[in-house]
Parts: structure tokens; C-alpha cells; sequence
């Protein structure tokens, strides 16, 4: 797998750190990215629920009425 070494402000890592409970910055930097990255896919799942039809098996569809 290959690695990215970037510079972060102590405070950030150090506040993430502290939120997720985690002893080292590598650690807190893994945690916020693989959150996000899981808060997206539940995004599209969401999204992509949404946009099929809501079906009922059992429905069938009603003729017009007036």
C-alpha cells in the first residue's frame, strides 16, 4: 500500500486525537479519514434508496377514479 506523508497543525491532530480516543496522530488522521469515507458510501446508499421507486409487491395499481 503506498503512504502519504503530509503536515497537519498539532492543535487539529491533537483535538481528533483526544475525540477519538486514540493514542497517536497516525491513528486519529486513519479514524477521520476512514469516518468520512464510510460517511459517504452511507450517503449513496441513502441517495440511490431514494431514487428507486417505492414498490409494494403486493399493491396493485388502482385504476383512475372520476
Amino acid at each position: 500500500m503506498a503512504r502519504v506523508n503530509i503536515s497537519l497543525d498539532a492543535e487539529l491532530v491533537v483535538e481528533v486525537m483526544v475525540l477519538a480516543g486514540v493514542g497517536s496522530p497516525q491513528d486519529a488522521v486513519e479514524a477521520v479519514v476512514r469516518d468520512y469515507i464510510a460517511r459517504g458510501h452511507r450517503t449513496e446508499a441513502r441517495v440511490q434508496l431514494q431514487d428507486e421507486p417505492r414498490r409494494d409487491p403486493d399493491s396493485v395499481p388502482q385504476p383512475p377514479q372520476g
